[in-house]
C-alpha cells in the first residue's frame, strides 16, 4: 500500500528470510565467522541458538550461499517426524534422490538404503576434500530419537574414516530456540551433546544497531530513500521490541503504513507509538512483547 509513496521497490520490512536484507550486527558477524570456521575445520556438530526472530535462519542461508564448490548443502527448514523423512530430505537436497512429482508423490526408499546411499556419498567425498553440511532449523521440535540418530550417523562416519584416514565429511548444524540447550542436556541426548564442539548464541540488536538495521533495510528497498525514522522513534522501537529483528520488522512496517496514511515522510515518536499500540501494551511492554513474540513464532515459523 505504501511502497509507491515512499519509492520502495518492495516492502523493506517483509518477514521473509531474504539474504540481500541481511544485516550483520556485532553478534551476527561473530556468529557467521564461527559458523564458517567450524565448517572449514570439519567440526561434526555445531549448536546455533537464539531467540525467535533474531535472524538465525537468514544467517544460515547466508552461510550456505558463501560455501565453495566443495561444500554440498542440505537445509531442512521444518522438523521432520522420522529418521527416514530426514534422510530422504537430505538426499533430495544433495541430488541423490528425486523429489516429489506434481502429485506430491516421491520415491519410497527403505531406511537401510537411505543410510547406505549417504554413507557411500560421504566416502566418495573424502579423497576430494569435500563435505556435506546439513542445517536443521527448529531443531528443538525434533523428536529426541531423531536427534540421537544424528549421533549414530556420526559414529558411522567415524568408522568409515578410520579406514580412509581422512577428515570428517559431514557436519550437522542444529539451529533452534534456547530451549534446545536443556533438551540436549537430557539423559537421552547427553551423548549427542558431548559431540557438539562449537556452541553459538545469537543476541538481539543493541539500541544503536536497531537504527543501523532500519537504515540498511530502507536502503535495500530504495537506495535513495527519503523517509526518516527520528532518533526518538528508533529509541522506542528498541524499547518495544528488545532488538529482535522480526519484531522490529513488524513494528516498522506498521509505522510506515501509519506514515503513509498521515502523508508523512518522517516517522516520529508519535507515529511509532500509534503503530506500537496495535500490538503492544505500552503500560506493560515486556510481558506483552513476550506474548506477541509467541504469536509471531506460531504464525511465521
Amino acid at each position: 500500500m505504501y511502497e509507491d509513496y515512499y519509492g520502495f521497490a518492495e516492502k523493506p520490512f517483509r518477514l521473509m528470510s531474504d539474504p540481500k536484507y541481511l544485516y550483520l550486527s556485532e553478534s551476527h558477524t561473530q556468529a557467521l565467522e564461527r559458523l564458517q570456521k567450524a565448517r572449514e575445520h570439519g567440526e561434526s556438530f555445531v549448536l546455533f541458538t537464539g531467540g525467535v526472530g533474531t535472524g538465525k535462519t537468514m544467517l544460515c542461508r547466508a552461510l550456505l550461499a558463501q560455501a565453495d564448490h566443495r561444500t554440498f548443502a542440505s537445509f531442512l527448514p521444518n522438523p521432520l517426524p522420522s529418521e527416514e523423512d530426514l534422510l530422504t530430505a537430505v538426499l533430495q537436497d544433495l541430488g541423490l534422490l528425486p523429489r516429489t512429482d506434481e502429485r506430491g508423490i516421491g520415491p519410497h526408499v527403505p531406511l537401510h538404503a537411505l543410510r547406505a546411499t549417504l554413507r557411500s556419498f560421504l566416502l566418495s567425498l573424502a579423497p576430494l576434500g569435500a563435505c556435506v553440511v546439513i542445517v536443521i532449523d527448529e531443531a528443538q521440535d525434533l523428536h529426541p530419537d531423531i536427534l540421537d540418530q544424528l549421533r549414530t550417523l556420526l559414529l558411522d562416519q567415524l568408522r568409515i574414516l578410520s579406514v580412509v584416514e581422512s577428515r570428517m565429511t559431514m557436519q550437522v548444524v542444529l539451529v533452534g530456540a534456547p530451549e534446545l540447550v536443556p533438551l540436549l542436556q537430557s539423559p537421552l541426548l547427553r551423548q549427542l551433546d558431548a559431540c557438539i564442539s562449537t556452541r553459538i548464541e545469537l543476541e538481539p540488536l543493541s539500541a544503536e544497531e536497531v537504527g543501523r538495521y532500519i537504515a540498511h533495510r530502507l536502503s535495500i528497498a530504495n537506495p535513495a530513500y527519503t523517509v526518516a525514522f527520528t532518533p526518538k522513534a528508533v529509541e522506542r522501537i528498541h524499547a518495544y521490541t528488545g532488538g529482535v529483528p522480526r519484531l522490529v520488522n513488524v513494528l516498522c512496517d506498521r509505522a510506515l503504513l501509519g506514515g503513509y496514511l498521515a502523508q508523512s515522510m518522517r516517522i516520529d515518536a508519535e507515529l511509532l507509538t500509534a503503530a506500537a499500540a496495535e500490538g503492544l501494551d505500552l503500560e506493560s511492554v515486556e510481558p506483552k512483547r513476550q506474548r506477541w513474540l509467541h504469536r509471531l513464532r506460531r504464525g511465521w515459523r
